[in-house]
């Protein structure tokens, strides 16, 4: 096993064990902070995951720290569509993989807590656009 491999498990049980349970209900009071919802590529269930990021007119953009390694990066390629709690609202949309997209240069556009953590945990950074539909989300589900 790599050196890459390792800090990728040690990032992976970070946030599924203490940072996304805690993140989960706490996201809506984090500057940048939000609640990236997709559908289980193999379950078919909703699944959500705290990311942070930042909706820049009717785009959300985010990073993710261990590119298409990430389940929600997997979900986001079997089924695009995506629903995004950014405070206390969801939005609906379609996520978009950016892999020509720099994702360092990015990650200084988006709120610093969660660049610093992207940076310090990530492996393999890749940037996400998620266009938003316009008006209030679809139910819960779909």
């Amino acid at each position: 096993m790599t050196a890459k491999d390792r800090r990728r498990r040690a990032a992976t049980w970070f946030h599924k064990r203490v940072a996304n349970p805690l993140m989960r209900p706490l996201s809506r009071y984090v500057p940048g902070g939000a609640v990236l919802e997709t559908i289980g590529r193999k379950s078919g269930l909703p699944r959500q995951t705290p990311v942070g990021g930042r909706i820049e007119g009717d785009c959300f953009w985010m990073v993710s720290d261990h590119g298409r390694q990430s389940q929600y990066v997997r979900n986001i390629e079997a089924d695009a569509r995506v629903r995004v709690r950014v405070g206390s609202r969801w939005r609906t949309g379609t996520a978009h993989l950016m892999p020509e997209d720099d994702p360092r240069q990015r990650l200084r556009r988006l709120p610093r807590a969660n660049g610093l953590l992207v940076r310090l945990l990530g492996t393999d950074l890749l940037t996400i656009r998620v266009d938003l539909s316009p008006g209030e989300s679809a139910p819960y589900g779909r």
